[in-house]
């Protein structure tokens, strides 16, 4: 077990005020004019105090009351990060309710299942967009008795009685204050730090979603000891970029908030997230595998249209930060010439802590990260126990590990082989009481009061960091018994910034092959610069001068595996893998399963005598229009003496 962080703060205690609304409450008296958050709409920052954060929950607590909610009901919230969201959480835990996040981008059947299983009295809607979706599904969702929706633009249309404007909710609530002004007081104190207080979705790699029973209590008190180990100050600052209903939102933009007072800020929109961060200057800042990878590639995007003395430069730069590294060290040279200026693009100037979760980040975007002088840090855990349970300290940063336990968790390694490799099984303070109406699940998944993570994994000897493979059923092994984690190289291949998506097959096969998808920002760029026409994301993907390019990334990352390990085949797909498509998860795993059976007679094809296979499919695209699909796709054989080779071994 970690200890705790040197020079920490001093936190509330979370045993007294043990749910969100107490801290809240605690905090609205001690300070209220201290900025709690800030919202950008129409280009301006607009603060809310603790002491407007309060007043916002209660009034939209007892609006809700009026609606007749009750305590163990569910209040389901689906759209943007707004404070609206925040607000909306923390009022239905004041009256005992519970809360469910519902992913913003979720289409209908997602939506209605989540509702319907949480049995959903009222629904916090965002906009428009999410108040029509909700309508569609209305009939399938008869325990759906209101809808809020935040934002009034297109909404006079609407006559449907379930839905309340958040204006007329608050209203609602200002009557039920000035009638009884210690009625919202007394919910709260009636709130127990074991009562249920969020319903969490897991990340459903296999199937549909199952929640997680997080007590507001026991939530708290494992924030507190993440604080411990990555202390934050009231003065800092937080940019809420990743989804609120995924765990570690709820850990930095709602329980860490109200517990250290670090002012959480909401961008206008996800487009304008780079902008929004240079004026804030975060502090800290949470950002998922993908964002991080995404960042990465725009920046060696842009030095495509840098003159030659800048290109240059940033390889000069990048290459003695990377020496720097390799020494444990940071070069004042490539700070001065490179880093600073990039960093202040970034808006990462101020950082104090960074860092990734959800999935594993390729260790060469860490180490481009590292180099720049930006504190990242991995994180590890699962939505079962409170998000992160892992992270590097600060002076003790391996980019090949997830670091080392919080001083409140446990983890051991089940089962370990000859070289230490087992299940990963955890249990914290913060572990959850069990999925919702899914006892069997919970008994599969918990034994003996520890998580069955089913995550492989071992412990470094040189320094006790926890090191995670992959998850356990994703390890494959080749028909000639080399055994390798598709993630691994699945990571290596996304850090070329003209790979957005890949995967790895060769499970049961002679040898290894790749799916592949394009980043087609940066690809689409890379085209006109070279006046290759192209009409679509299909068109692009089978240009081949694009191939070419793919192909040289990925003979360099074949440099870096073993042979056994090396990729023999790739194709390119003809669409971006989608979470609409169930080819994802929210927090955008791949989920193999549905990839294999869905594009079975592409990867027959791989591993066939063919060059190319033919398409010829509908895709559905996220406002509901469906575009034809009829293309070939190329099959390229990387390595063709080995792959022969091996076919034949194989035969």
């Amino acid at each position: 077990m970690a200890g705790p962080a040197k020079n920490q703060p001093e936190y509330g205690d979370v045993s007294t005020h043990n749910t969100f609304p107490k801290i809240l409450a605690y905090n609205a008296r001690n300070w209220p004019d201290e900025v709690a958050m800030r919202e950008k709409e129409f280009g301006i920052w607009n603060a809310f105090t603790w002491a407007d954060y309060h007043d916002r929950v209660r009034l939209m607590a007892l609006g809700m009351k009026r609606l007749g909610l009750l305590r163990g009901d569910v209040v389901g919230i689906i759209g943007d990060n707004r404070p609206e969201w925040v607000w909306g959480e923390v009022a239905a835990h004041a009256l005992g309710a519970m809360s469910l996040g519902i992913y913003q981008d979720s289409m209908g059947e997602e939506v209605s299942y989540l509702i319907n299983y949480a049995e959903a009295r009222i629904i916090i809607a965002e906009d428009e967009e999410q108040v029509d979706k909700l309508l569609d599904l209305i009939d399938d969702t008869p325990c759906v008795k209101h809808i809020v929706y935040c934002d009034p633009r297109g909404m006079r249309k609407y006559e449907d009685p379930r839905l309340v404007d958040i204006a007329d909710l608050y209203r609602l609530g200002e009557v039920a204050h000035a009638e009884d002004p210690k009625l919202y007081d007394r919910e709260v104190e009636e709130g127990r730090g074991e009562d249920v207080a969020i319903l969490c979705t897991t990340s459903g790699t296999t199937a549909q979603p199952k929640l997680s029973m997080m007590q507001g209590g026991q939530f708290l008190d494992h924030c507190v000891a993440y604080l411990r180990a990555d202390p934050k100050l009231p003065s800092d600052n937080y940019v809420s970029v990743l989804p609120l209903p995924w765990i570690m939102e709820q850990v930095y933009a709602v329980a860490e908030s109200l517990i250290s007072r670090i002012t959480v800020n909401f961008v206008e929109e996800q487009e304008t997230m780079m902008s929004d961060l240079r004026e804030i200057g975060p502090t800290f800042l949470l950002l998922g595998p993908r964002a991080w990878e995404s960042i990465s590639a725009d920046v060696r995007s842009r030095m495509m249209d840098a003159t030659p003395l800048k290109q240059r430069l940033f390889d000069f730069g990048m290459k003695k930060g990377m020496e720097a590294l390799e020494r444990g060290e940071q070069s004042k040279l490539a700070h001065w010439i490179l880093f600073r200026a990039l960093k202040d693009r970034l808006g990462f100037s101020f950082l104090k802590s960074a860092a990734t979760g959800g999935a594993a980040l390729g260790p060469e975007t860490f180490r481009f990260f590292l180099a720049m002088g930006v504190p990242l840090r991995q994180l590890y855990g699962q939505t079962e126990l409170a998000g992160a349970y892992t992270i590097h300290a600060e002076d003790d940063v391996d980019f090949d590990s997830v670091g080392k336990a919080f001083d409140n968790s446990e983890i051991r390694i089940d089962k370990p082989d000859e070289n230490g490799v087992g299940e990963i099984v955890a249990r914290n303070t913060g572990m959850f009481l069990g999925y919702y109406k899914n006892e069997d699940a919970t008994k599969e998944d918990v034994r003996d009061g520890w998580m069955y993570t089913g995550d492989a994994g071992y412990f470094k000897k040189e320094n006790d960091h926890l090191v995670v493979i992959d998850r356990i059923k994703d390890i494959a092994t080749t028909s000639g018994g080399a055994r390798f984690s598709p993630m691994f190289i699945e990571n290596k291949l996304k850090f070329s910034p003209f790979v957005a998506e890949s995967v790895i097959l060769g499970h049961e096969r002679p040898y290894l092959s790749a799916i592949i998808c394009i980043r087609f920002g940066i690809l689409s760029k890379w085209a006109e610069q070279r006046r290759i026409s192209f009409t679509n994301y299909t068109n692009l993907s089978g240009q081949p001068q694009v191939y070419d390019l793919i192909q040289r990334e990925v003979e360099e990352v074949n440099a870096t595996l073993p042979e056994a390990h090396r990729i023999r085949k790739f194709l390119l797909l003809y669409k971006e893998l989608d979470p609409d498509d169930g080819e994802l998860t929210r927090t955008r795993k791949v989920r193999r399963g549905v990839i294999n059976e869905k594009y079975a007679d592409i990867i027959d094809t791989i591993y066939g005598d063919r060059d190319k296979v033919h398409v010829d499919t509908m895709i559905t695209f996220q406002d509901g229009t469906k575009s034809r699909i009829v293309t070939d796709l190329k099959v390229v054989t990387v390595i063709k003496e080995e792959a022969n080779s091996s076919q034949q071994a194989a035969e």
